[in-house]
């Protein structure tokens, strides 16, 4: 049987593949080498694992993890390697390499992950080719949900949201500019605080012309400042995994037609298409 995970730092998602290709999925707690121990990983896949899968049955483990740099993989693969004893081959590598081997298979092209923040590559049909750092939240991450969450709370803070639009902030989340400052400075995981406020750009009575003003500069500077870095990025398609992506797709299509971009794949999640383009080589030993 063929294990497949799509690992961030909240969540993993799971796909059991076995020999006739059936497909089942599950979900756990993500696995961010960097964060969490060997035994703490062991023992909560054990509490999440299908009960009627035996662990002994895994041939082959396919990890995809934030975390996964060269320096933790090893250890990620070790620890899989006390709770898959039988398999003949454990992985686990970057999450951008799996959302490149997602979206694109085994065709060379480009690849983004747009969610809580930004990653971007050139892939060359198995591998990574070329990586532009896209330099986390304090340096960078633009259209990241973190970075247009930081837009959604300075245009408030400095009151340059239209009236409606400020009262609608306002009886939405009741926070003060202290509480806000607050948060952003003195608690942990900043980023994740700043992107819990994508969502207000689609609520119900949000003034429109903001939320795709404010969405179409985001994305802009996402397409300026790390697309555009890629030497003739316009030669590719613009292929994407992640919510943010996914939710504002139509504003990103726009933009990307605007940097003579096509758009391809753009979807929520991974883990169908990774088991998708991953089990083929599995089923047929391609």
């Amino acid at each position: 049987m063929l294990l497949i995970a799509d690992s961030g730092s909240t969540k993993t998602a799971w796909c059991l593949v076995n020999e006739q290709g059936a497909e089942t999925y599950f979900s756990t707690e993500g696995y961010n080498p960097y964060f969490v121990t060997e035994e703490y990983v062991i023992r909560s896949i054990a509490d999440n694992f299908p009960t009627t899968i035996d662990p002994a049955a895994i041939s082959q483990v396919y990890f995809y993890g934030a975390g996964c740099q060269e320096d933790k993989s090893g250890v990620m693969e070790q620890t899989l390697g006390k709770i898959f004893p039988s398999a003949s081959h454990i992985s686990a590598e970057l999450d951008l390499l799996g959302a490149a081997r997602g979206l694109l298979g085994d065709t060379a092209g480009f690849a983004a992950i747009l969610g809580t923040g930004t990653n971007t590559c050139f892939y060359d049909g198995r591998n990574i080719s070329l990586h532009v750092d896209s330099l986390g939240f304090m340096l960078g991450d633009e259209g990241s949900g973190a970075a247009i969450g930081k837009r959604i709370l300075s245009d408030f803070l400095r009151h340059k949201m239209p009236p409606a639009v400020h009262r609608l902030f306002v009886d939405t989340y009741g926070l003060t500019e202290g509480a806000i400052m607050h948060q952003v400075y003195k608690e942990p995981m900043p980023n994740r605080f700043c992107a819990g406020f994508t969502k207000f750009l689609t609520m119900p009575g949000i003034d429109n012309g903001y939320a795709y003003t404010l969405l179409r500069a985001a994305f802009t500077e996402f397409f300026t400042q790390l697309v555009a870095c890629y030497p003739g990025y316009a030669e590719y398609s613009f292929n994407c995994v992640g919510s943010v992506g996914y939710h504002f797709r139509d504003v990103i299509s726009e933009v990307a037609g605007d940097f003579r971009m096509q758009t391809g794949l753009i979807i929520p999640d991974l883990i169908g298409h990774l088991a998708s383009n991953l089990k083929k080589y599995f089923l047929t030993g391609v």
